[in-house]
């Protein structure tokens, strides 16, 4: 990875990658290994991208970055079994080990990073492959997210630069319920989620009722897909997104692609291919261009079988680039 991440120079597309990202995980042999980072990583190079995106480090979150989206209550108690690594940060699915307080305030600031260099003009678009971490909620962990990079990059956007519409995609096969419920009354949050009905698959939330409370509502879009949908059934329901994007017109797109919606992934039911996600990444590219300056950052999210992810981002990546 050494000679990979000396790959410094710009271009439209930038990526968020390393080490400090890499140790977000829950050991060997959990579905969420340290272990997935390294596998985009050459498979980008692989592909020949490598020397087509800029490469930028992470940083960590400050905490005032973090309580932009967390109760301080949660961070103290993120901090406290940091420090001693025992017990769960949620009712079972994400332990605690030394040091994720770190780990997970890289994350965070590694997509903090990528959302500036968007916003000064440094690049086009931006990919963080280890980010998305969109099941964590205001005021606990959830699903394997300790912190919500994508709630604090939404309130970032609206307190620093002042955006008024900001759009979140996510076809990652989980619901992103930490962000839905997050910003249910925030008209501001343009919401747009394709994922496995909740009937079948945790979260368990995620219908299509689910639109929005009080100035939000139509703001928020949820299309559940039954388990054993393909590419057909997401391409039907794509159209819908593309839709929503365009009647809401935001300004900066967060685009979570979890590559979990994949067929053949350990703990999901979908079979989508890689071409889903290539697609909805070209064309989030040609809305981000009429509405939000070009302006698109991709978060990986899920995705526990590494061939799967490690393919589906780096188209995600290939669609960023070709169209920079």
């Amino acid at each position: 990875m050494a000679a990979f991440l000396a790959n410094t120079g710009g271009t439209g597309t930038s990526i968020v990658v390393g080490e400090r990202i890499a140790r977000y995980a829950f050991g060997d042999g959990h579905p969420f290994g340290s272990d997935r980072h390294d596998a985009f990583v050459r498979e980008l190079a692989a592909e020949g991208l490598d020397h087509r995106v800029q490469v930028l480090a992470p940083r960590a979150a400050t905490r005032s970055e973090l309580e932009l989206f967390h109760l301080p209550a949660y961070v103290d108690l993120v901090q406290s079994r940091s420090l001693t690594g025992e017990g769960f940060l949620d009712a079972g699915d994400t332990p605690a080990w030394k040091g994720i307080y770190e780990a997970a305030c890289d994350v965070v600031g590694a997509s903090l990073v990528a959302t500036e260099a968007l916003m000064t003009g440094q690049a086009r678009r931006a990919f963080v492959p280890i980010a998305g971490l969109h099941h964590a909620s205001r005021g606990h962990a959830a699903g394997f997210c300790v912190f919500n990079d994508c709630g604090v990059v939404v309130e970032h956007l609206k307190k620093a630069h002042g955006l008024e519409r900001i759009g979140y995609i996510d076809i990652d096969a989980h619901h992103g319920d930490g962000v839905y419920y997050g910003f249910e009354e925030d008209p501001a949050l343009i919401f747009a989620d394709l994922h496995e009905d909740g009937r079948f698959l945790y979260p368990g939330t995620g219908s299509s009722e689910e639109s929005g409370t009080g100035s939000a509502r139509g703001t928020k879009l949820n299309l559940p897909l039954p388990p054993g949908a393909g590419d057909r059934e997401f391409l039907e329901a794509w159209a819908s997104v593309e839709a929503h994007l365009e009647r809401h017109r935001p300004q900066f797109l967060i685009f979570q692609c979890g590559a979990d919606s994949l067929e053949g992934d350990p703990i999901t039911h979908l079979r989508l291919t890689e071409e889903a996600h290539a697609h909805a990444a070209k064309r989030l590219c040609q809305i981000a261009d009429q509405f939000a300056s070009g302006r698109i950052l991709g978060v990986g999210g899920g995705g526990y079988n590494r061939r799967n992810l490690a393919r589906a981002w780096t188209r995600v990546v290939r669609a960023f680039v070709e169209a920079a």
